[in-house]
């Protein structure tokens, strides 16, 4: 009975995705004698929580939560932040039980929201469906221990290995429905990254085409010499949707920089590394300064070696198309020396596969 109500406690947390962020995703489901007295989740960061919202949502229904089970995915928070502690909330409300997936790994809560409804005489059950929740707040757990963006590489290619063909046309490689997936994926993160090659060749204006979408991810170009033309797409747009674009310190081309910012574009200035951007560098500013929990990758193939070379990618998520295109020098994901031993390669792990229309998405973790 309890994997129930959590399983809806995790659908109801996910409606906040892309919204909630860089706080976490969380649902509540209070329920009594088996019957479902209210529902809420955390609609945006800096609003109601998941447990005030569904304790709202029961008493705009003139329903009585007393002595009622709450279920929510994540342990309560205890401490005061954007808005008041929601274990006071579950005390003050009477609740008999509290049902939680899993603990917060955030060191401001760390167990103690448990122990301050236990020390109210509440009952507390933990670490139902534990693994599923963890995953579902993989980015924040990520963010809060690290301080650094959780990063995500994503691209499609062919059975082959193909990312375009010989003559470098790529739309489209993957089934409508796979690109419709990958839009909900631009919704999920809080930023794109690409490099300056793939706005050059693509001209892409990286926004998240979900039908009824109002949010568009951050996005961030790495451009070393600036060499993005000022009417392209992202400059076009740049006034409506956040840009960033990551240059080195060295570079002196002020005139580029000061129409870049005319057109609201924020310029990120790192040390040189092999006269490009300090990739390292790069996120802990995104991390630490501009607070941006997670990144999703969309190439070139250039940029994929460079991080997958610093260590710096977390997750993959590959779509494979069942079409050959062949060709020596038909472009692949991901470019770069290479390794030279099999026994050095980057392991994939703990893995996930489906169909999406015609099309398979693999989800893994790197292994280093």
């Amino acid at each position: 009975m309890h994997e129930k109500y959590m399983r809806l406690a995790i659908e109801e947390a996910k409606k906040g995705e892309g919204f909630a962020n860089p706080n976490p995703l969380v649902g509540a489901v209070i329920v009594k004698k088996n019957k479902i007295l209210g529902i809420g989740y955390h609609k945006k960061y800096g609003e109601n929580h998941a447990e005030i919202n569904a304790i709202l949502n029961a008493k705009k229904k003139k329903n009585n939560i007393e002595n009622a089970t709450i279920y929510v995915n994540l342990e309560p928070c205890s401490h005061y932040g954007k808005t008041p502690p929601c274990a006071d909330a579950i005390i003050k409300n009477k609740f008999k039980r509290v049902v939680i997936g899993c603990l917060d790994s955030n060191k401001k809560v760390a167990g103690n929201g448990i122990k301050k409804l236990r020390e109210a005489k509440i009952e507390v059950i933990e670490n139902i469906l534990e693994e599923e929740c963890r995953k579902l707040n993989e980015v924040f757990f990520h963010y809060i221990n690290s301080k650094k963006p959780f990063m995500v590489m994503k691209y499609a290619m062919t059975v082959d290995g193909k990312i375009a063909t010989v003559s470098g046309k790529s739309k489209w490689i993957t089934s409508e429905k796979a690109r419709e997936h990958a839009h909900y994926l631009r919704k999920k993160y809080s930023a794109i990254m690409v490099g300056i090659n793939t706005i050059i060749e693509d001209n892409p204006t990286l926004n998240c085409r979900i039908k009824d979408n109002n949010k568009n991810p951050t996005r961030i170009i790495l451009d070393s010499d600036l060499k993005i033309n000022l009417k392209s797409n992202i400059c076009k747009t740049s006034k409506d949707i956040k840009t960033y674009i990551a240059t080195i310190k060295s570079n002196k081309n002020s005139y580029k920089i000061k129409k870049l910012k005319y057109l609201g574009i924020e310029i990120i200035e790192t040390s040189a590394k092999n006269k490009k951007v300090n990739l390292k560098e790069l996120i802990k500013i995104l991390g630490e300064e501009k607070n941006i929990d997670s990144v999703l990758i969309e190439g070139g193939s250039i940029l994929h070696a460079s991080l997958l070379e610093e260590k710096l990618i977390d997750k993959a998520l590959i779509y494979i198309a069942p079409k050959i295109f062949g060709g020596l020098n038909a472009k692949t994901p991901i470019s770069g020396e290479g390794i030279k031993e099999i026994e050095k390669a980057i392991k994939l792990i703990d893995g996930n596969i489906e169909k999406i229309g015609e099309d398979l998405f693999m989800e893994y973790y790197l292994k280093y």
